[in-house]
Parts: C-alpha cells; structure tokens; sequence
C-alpha cells in the first residue's frame, strides 16, 4: 500500500444524514488497511441546519467539535457542544445534531465497525 493524498479540491461537499448538513469523506472503506475502519469526514452545519435523527448500524462514530456551539440529542436527552468537545456515539444508538448559532460549524467525523 502506498500513501493516499487527497486534496481538498478532490473531496466532494456532500448532503448527510438528513437535514441541512453537510460532509466531506476524505476515507472510507477500503482506503485502509484495518477491516474495521469505515469513515473519516470532515462535517459541516450551516447557521440554524442539522443533522437529523439517525444512527449508525453497528457502526460506533466519534465527533470532535471543531467550531460552533450546539446540542446534541439522544434518546436521553440534550447535551450542549462547544469547540474541543468530543461526542462518542455507541453503535445504534439515535442521534441528532443542531447548530442552535448564528455561525457555521465544523466537525470531525470517525466511523468504526464493531
């Protein structure tokens, strides 16, 4: 396997999960190695958009904020983000996403097979 390099203008802007988000995938399955590996995204919520309810069959995802304030709800309930915070979604479980700003934010995505 040889190194992988993907500039920005080759990452598609895509729509994901419903809503009003946005994503770019920069890996996927296949692109590694590791077997359990599903995705790498860079996401995106415009001012007042979200990515709505969802989950992720076996699939545990891991989001880091790297901009905006927002909440995050569960079937549990609401939990405000803020830049540096990092959310771990457990595999099925429902979840959404709002940007409650003015302002547009961005994230890191991590998918992993269980």
């Amino acid at each position: 396997m040889k190194v992988i390099h993907r500039p920005l203008s080759s990452v598609a802007l895509e729509p994901a999960h419903g809503g009003t988000g946005f994503r770019r995938l920069y890996a996927a399955s296949g692109d590694l190695q590791s077997e359990g590996f599903e995705a790498f995204a860079y996401g995106f919520l415009p001012a007042g958009a979200s990515f709505d309810w969802h989950n992720h069959a076996d699939v545990d995802e891991l989001m880091l904020v790297i901009s905006g304030q927002g909440v995050v709800t569960d079937r549990d309930g609401e939990y405000e983000y803020a830049p540096g915070d990092l959310f771990i979604f457990p595999a099925n479980v429902d979840h959404a996403i709002r940007n409650t700003s003015a302002v547009d934010h961005e994230y890191i995505f991590v998918r992993v097979h269980i």
